[in-house]
Formats: structure tokens, C-alpha cells, sequence
């Protein structure tokens, strides 16, 4: 006779709790506190509650009709179970459900140690909270808290009994603490068809990185050949990854390729960088070996002390146009190699750096001299210099900009030394409602050269010295009012501003032009001295700079809108040139400028240049966007500049229905009647899956164009599955762009 059965307890539900001190109770019982850590479930007293209850306390207890079991954040139910006080474990039988920390189960029979969390479960339907993950099984296997092995079974992100994809594996392993599943023999399905078979398979169960294979990636090459990549990604560490990738070109042969991750900290300082490497052996169609190579480290050596390094090279001229799959890849032609290192103090910092570069040729630049790229010179090595202080010795603002560098080219050209000083001092006169900043400069600059030569030919003298002056003076009003913007309360402000230059003239004709160019017309380059960037030209001038600027702010100080108009006035010619620019010029072009947020969806952005001298447009583009909410925006460009382009771009993503939302974009040249580039694809947005598809087209060089098609099923809480990557062609080309996401709130 059990301990149980000589008592007289009447037919209604038991509860007994067993902790160090056996007790016995009938009826409800307060509730337990939740531990903080799983470790501490172990200390909790076991709360045993059924119809009847038989057997010894010490021993075994036998649960019938109507049975919970509880400790801590462990509960389970069922029609039949046994409490085995030894081994600390249960069986239970029959309708069975358990929740633990969050997870839900339900199966027809139950063996779990309560203090190892093994057992298994037959049969089982289960739901995971961290993964929001559910699924089934003819049986799970718990090897610990942490981890389960399901066998035969399904595993989905997607919520209710019918799940739109679900992967079915012959063992699929899951690792809460380690945030990893794997699958064996793996199908993945979508709305019930097998869609993608998987020998072996790994996710993260909560959407973070981790080693294991990606999803492929099938796509069209720029010539329009298909290729298939199959990478494989390891996460070294938190702050260090690589992954890899077999790529196989359908008419090429197979290129191998990683790209390689870091960030991390030493006790000097932190430090980052990435390589990417390709590589092509034998391509069938260029019967030859194609490379290329990225390669990029900044490191922090002590305090105001780093170096770097950015190097890029490729195998040939047309490896761009090629392999690349952007407008932006396929038009790099001046690949950078560069070493440098810098030191900054608080009042100074000095810079050192050698640099070269591999130009690649766009295959058309044989029958057209207009796309021949010149190879720039090479700096074998740059110094630079930099001091400077403001508001000293009463108020005056000085600088000192020194550099020593050594040019070097291939070619049979010119080539030698150069060094340069500039040094600068200004006294800012700063009051409320105008400022007045008067500026003296030199530029001191020495050449040592060989091989020198004038435009026309004849020799020229090797070593130059030459000396500039340069005064300035700027001043500026500053008027407010009051204002508003659609009965919203504004502050207008009104800005003139004059600005003058003088700077006499001095022959440069015979000084060579290693890396000095015009500087781009705009309304910040009208209020600079030299109208060249490099120290090749000093621009001779006698000239002022009127303008003036109207803006809007709000309450807070943040700026809603802004108007600009300027231009600049020569009262001489200037004398020194660098190209055929125009001569006699008495005047320069005149800028106009507005931009800001008519509202909180509505903002605008447009800029003129006019042609004073011969009173017609040079330039001007308009764009405006709208974006009322998120997934909502429209955008529309004008883009004109006189005897080179006219464009107008559109595009936009804009809900189409609940689910559905479209994506496009065109570019169109009004002066060649020819498209550009155009996008256009779809999105659908479920519960736990998103699926994009489109296709683009782009020029990849002068006579080669692309058209790529791709589709993507991203899968909640597993990968996105398809052909090209349609998800970066998207946010790239649509300004606004707002991803379509499912996994919010997840990591």
C-alpha cells in the first residue's frame, strides 16, 4: 500500500510541493517567484497537482487525471504522470503541454530530468520565443536547457498551423545559447512546394551572423552569360569575418573569390579594415588569367598618431566593364594605391604618403580620344604640413599650409620636385548683425624638374621659384524678421555678403601641371582666393564677389529653407590659365540656389548657372521629393548643362495595394532621345517573408550595355533565397528608399 492510498482525502484536485522538508496540502497555492537564471530553477521547490496522487513522497508519486507540474519557469500538464524524487525527473503521458522560459511544447508522451533539462518528447508541436520559430516532429531530443535535436520535422518563423514556408529536415538541431540551427537533408518549402533542396543547412535562430553556408546567388554577368555563386561565410569573431564564394561563369570558367572583415582595439588605439580579392584562372572568353584586388586598414598608433593604407588593382583594362554589376563599379577607371601616416597635435599635424595609381582604359578610348584617361603622376613621397591658430594676440586668425612632394610618371614627360608654402593671417571683426575679415596670403613655391617644356614644345627652364601675394577682404550683414511658413512661426534672415581678392599677376607658363585643375563653379567657390585647386596655378585677380542669402529657421534653430544668389565681378582679365578657358571676361557666371523642407513630406533642391557674358543658361537642375511615410516616395530630377547633357530622372516606391509595393526608376537623355538607366520591380510583403523581383538596365562602358534580372524570397529568420540582389539595386538607385522588413524588433 502506497503512503498516498491510507489517507483519507476526498475525490478533488491534490497539490503537493516537495522541497527539503516534505509538506502536503489540498487547494490553491501562492504563487512562485521566477528565478533570474535558469541555474537557479534548481534550488526551487517542485509543485505536483492532479485528481489523484499515489506513491511515496521520498521515492516516486504517480500523478493522475488532470495533472501540473511545476517548478519555477517549468510547468507542464497532462492526463498521466510520475515524479521520481531521485533522478529529479518526469514522465508524463497523454495530451501533454510544457512551457519553459517562454517556449511552448505539446506532444503525446514526456520524459524530462528536471535538473539537467534532458528527456525527449514524442510526437511533438512546438513554438520557441527567441526565434519566434514553431514546427513539428515524431520526436524531440533535449540534451540540455539549451539545446534540442528534432527528428523528421518542419521548423517556419511563420505564425498559425499552415505556415507560408517551412524547412522539413531529417535531424534538425537547435542551439539557444550558441543562437545556431542546423538541418541534415533539408527541403525548404514555399506555400507547399519544395522549392530548394539542402544537403546541409545553418541559420542563427535569432537573425544574427554566424558561420555556414549563404543561400546561392544566380544572376546575369554584364554581358548577359549566367553565373551561380555559392558563399560560405565564417564569423571568426565578433569584430572578424570572411567569407568565400565559388563563382561559376557559364562562359567563363570559375572565378574564386573572399572578402575579408576586421575592427578591433589595441591599448594605442583601434584599428579596421577590409581586403576583397577575386580571381579568374584561364577566362575561356579573354584566354587569359582575371584579378582584381581591394584592400583597406586604418590603424590609430598612439594618441593623434595612425597610418593607412587603400590599395586597388585589377588584371586588365576591361575587367570593370566585364564583371562589374553597377553603374558606379563599371566607371572606375583610376585605381588608387596609396601609404600614408598622419600625427596631429592640437595646434598642428603633419601628413606623409607615397601614392600611385593603375589606370584602366575604357575599351572604346582607341576609336574615341575624348575617353582616354591621362595616367596621373605618381607621389614618391608627399610631405605635408599644417599649423594654425584663432582668435591670437588680440584677435587675428593665422595658418601655415608647407608640402614637399616628388612627382614621378612613366612616361618621358616632366617630371622633379615641388615644394610649397602658404601661410595666411587674417583679424575677424565678428559683431551681432555683421562681420568684416580682412586676409593677407603668400604662396611660396619652388620646383627642381627635369625634362621641363613649354606648351609649344621648346625647352624650359628646370628650376623655378615663384612668389604670390594675395589680399582679401569679406564682409557680410545679417538682417531677421520675423515670418511664418504655411502658419507655421519662422525667422527670415538676410544675408549680403561682399567679398574681395587681389592678386597680382605672375608668368606660369613655364611651371609644369602635376595635380592642379579649375575648381568647380559653385556658390562656396566664389568666396575662395585662387580659382585653382593644386599649388600649380595661383590665379592672378581683381575681383568681387556679391551675394546674398535669405533663409528660414524654425523656433529651434533648424534651417527650413534657404535661397541664394551670387556672382562675382573681374575688374581686370585674369591673365594665368590652365586650359582653353574664356578670355575677356568681365564678369562670372551668376548662381542661383534653393533648397529646404517645404513641409515635413515635401522638400526641393534646385541651382542655376547663367551665362552672363553671353546671356544664356550654362546650367541648372531641380529636384524635388515627396515622402509622406515610410515605403512613400516620389522623386523627380532635371539635370541641363549647355553642349554636354539634359536628363530628367524619376523614381519612387509607393504601396500598390496592402502588400504589394512598386519600385522604379528612369533616367532618360533628352539630348540623345536614348534611356540611360531605367528600374523597375515589385515587392510583396508578408507576415514572415518578403518577395522582390525586377530588372535594370545601365551602361557598363561606351558601347556595352547591362540588363540584369533578379528576384529575392527573404525568409524571416532563415536567408533570402534567389537570383541577383535586388535589395541593393533598390536602395541605390531610389533615394528614400525605406526596406520592406519583417523581422522588426528582432536583432
Amino acid at each position: 500500500m502506497t503512503w498516498f492510498s491510507a489517507l483519507p482525502f476526498p475525490r478533488r484536485r491534490l497539490s503537493v510541493v516537495l522541497s527539503a522538508l516534505f509538506t502536503v496540502a489540498a487547494g490553491p497555492l501562492h504563487a512562485q517567484h521566477a528565478p533570474t537564471t535558469r541555474a537557479a530553477e534548481q534550488d526551487l521547490p517542485i509543485t505536483l497537482k492532479a485528481e489523484e496522487i499515489t506513491g511515496r513522497p521520498d521515492r516516486q508519486l504517480n500523478l493522475e487525471h488532470d495533472v501540473e507540474v511545476v517548478r519555477g519557469q517549468t510547468r507542464l500538464t497532462s492526463d498521466t504522470a510520475c515524479y521520481y524524487r531521485v533522478e529529479d525527473e518526469v514522465t508524463a503521458s497523454g495530451h501533454v503541454q510544457m512551457w519553459r522560459f517562454g517556449d511552448r511544447y505539446q506532444g503525446d508522451a514526456l520524459q524530462l530530468n528536471l535538473e539537467t533539462g534532458k528527456g525527449w518528447l514524442l510526437h511533438p508541436k512546438y513554438h520557441l520565443l527567441k526565434s519566434n520559430a514553431q514546427g513539428g516532429a515524431t520526436r524531440m531530443d533535449f540534451l540540455s536547457e539549451d539545446q534540442a535535436v528534432i527528428t523528421n520535422g518542419t521548423y517556419s518563423t511563420c505564425e498559425g498551423p499552415d505556415p507560408d514556408w517551412y524547412l522539413k529536415s531529417s535531424k534538425l538541431s537547435l542551439d539557444s545559447g550558441r543562437d545556431l540551427g542546423h538541418a541534415t537533408n533539408t527541403v525548404i518549402y514555399f506555400k507547399g512546394v519544395p522549392i530548394i533542396p539542402a544537403p546541409a543547412l545553418s541559420f542563427s535562430l535569432s537573425g544574427a551572423r554566424r558561420s555556414g553556408w549563404l543561400p546561392p546567388t544566380i544572376g546575369l554577368g554584364s554581358k548577359g552569360a549566367g553565373e551561380i555563386m555559392f558563399p560560405y561565410y565564417f564569423n571568426i569573431a565578433p569584430n572578424r569575418d570572411l567569407t568565400v564564394f565559388p563563382r561559376l561563369f557559364f562562359d567563363r570558367g570559375l572565378q574564386m573569390g573572399g572578402t575579408f572583415r576586421y575592427l578591433g582595439e589595441t591599448t594605442r588605439g583601434p584599428y579596421s579594415g577590409e581586403t576583397h580579392i577575386e580571381y579568374l584562372p584561364n577566362d575561356r572568353l579573354a584566354h587569359r588569367d582575371r584579378w582584381w584586388v581591394d584592400t583597406l586598414h586604418h590603424q590609430v598608433l598612439a594618441q593623434g598618431w595612425s597610418y593607412a593604407w587603400n590599395a586597388h588593382a585589377a588584371s586588365d583594362d576591361n575587367y570593370p566593364g566585364d564583371f562589374s554589376r553597377t553603374v558606379a563599379a563599371s566607371a572606375v577607371r583610376q585605381l588608387l594605391r596609396e601609404l600614408r601616416t598622419d600625427y596631429g597635435a592640437q595646434y598642428w599635424s603633419m601628413s606623409a604618403r607615397v601614392q600611385s595609381y593603375q589606370v584602366l582604359q575604357d575599351p572604346a578610348s582607341a576609336q574615341n580620344k575624348d575617353l582616354f584617361v591621362p595616367r596621373p603622376y605618381d607621389r614618391l613621397p608627399q610631405l605635408n604640413f599644417h599649423a594654425g591658430r584663432f582668435d591670437v594676440l588680440g584677435g587675428f586668425d593665422w595658418s601655415v599650409d608647407a608640402e614637399a612632394t616628388r612627382f614621378s610618371h612613366p612616361d618621358n614627360i616632366v617630371q622633379g620636385n615641388r615644394g610649397d608654402l602658404v601661410a595666411q593671417l587674417s583679424y575677424p571683426f565678428v559683431r551681432p548683425g555683421y562681420f568684416v575679415t580682412p586676409k593677407a596670403i603668400v604662396h611660396e613655391t619652388r620646383y627642381s624638374l627635369t625634362n621641363n617644356k613649354f606648351a609649344d614644345g621648346t625647352p624650359a627652364p628646370n628650376d623655378i621659384s615663384r612668389f604670390v601675394p594675395t589680399f582679401s577682404l569679406d564682409s557680410g550683414l545679417i538682417f531677421e524678421r520675423d515670418a511664418n511658413l504655411f502658419g507655421r512661426a519662422m525667422t527670415q534672415t538676410l544675408e549680403p555678403r561682399l567679398f574681395y581678392v587681389r592678386t597680382p599677376f605672375r608668368d606660369q607658363t613655364a611651371i609644369p601641371v602635376f595635380d592642379t585643375g579649375i575648381a568647380g563653379f559653385n556658390y562656396a567657390q566664389l568666396f575662395t582666393e585662387n580659382r585653382f585647386v593644386g599649388p600649380d596655378r595661383v590665379s592672378d585677380a581683381n575681383q568681387l564677389t556679391a551675394a546674398v542669402v535669405s533663409r528660414l529657421l524654425e523656433p529651434t534653430g533648424a534651417e527650413r529653407l534657404r535661397v541664394a544668389l551670387g556672382s562675382r565681378l573681374y575688374f581686370s582679365n585674369p591673365r594665368v590659365q590652365l586650359t582653353n578657358e574664356p578670355r575677356n571676361v568681365s564678369r562670372s557666371d551668376a548662381l542661383f540656389a534653393a533648397s529646404g523642407h517645404i513641409s515635413d513630406t515635401w522638400s526641393f533642391d534646385t541651382g542655376v548657372q547663367y551665362d552672363a557674358q553671353g546671356n544664356s543658361l550654362y546650367s541648372s537642375n531641380a529636384g524635388v521629393q515627396w515622402q509622406p511615410a515610410p515605403m512613400k516616395v516620389l522623386n523627380a530630377e532635371y539635370r541641363y548643362q549647355r553642349s554636354s547633357f539634359r536628363n530628367v530622372d524619376l523614381s519612387g516606391q509607393w504601396p500598390l495595394t496592402r502588400r504589394w509595393y512598386g519600385v522604379g526608376r528612369v533616367s532618360y537623355s533628352m539630348q540623345d532621345k536614348k534611356l540611360l538607366e531605367s528600374l523597375v520591380g515589385l515587392e510583396y510583403k508578408a507576415d514572415c517573408w518578403v518577395f522582390r523581383f525586377g530588372a535594370s538596365r545601365f551602361v557598363t562602358a561606351a558601347q556595352t550595355t547591362s540588363t540584369p534580372v533578379f528576384f529575392q524570397l527573404e525568409l524571416n529568420g532563415l536567408s533570402r533565397l534567389g537570383i541577383g540582389n535586388p535589395l541593393e539595386s533598390f536602395t541605390r538607385s531610389i533615394p528614400g528608399y525605406t526596406r520592406l522588413n519583417t523581422n522588426v524588433g528582432r536583432p
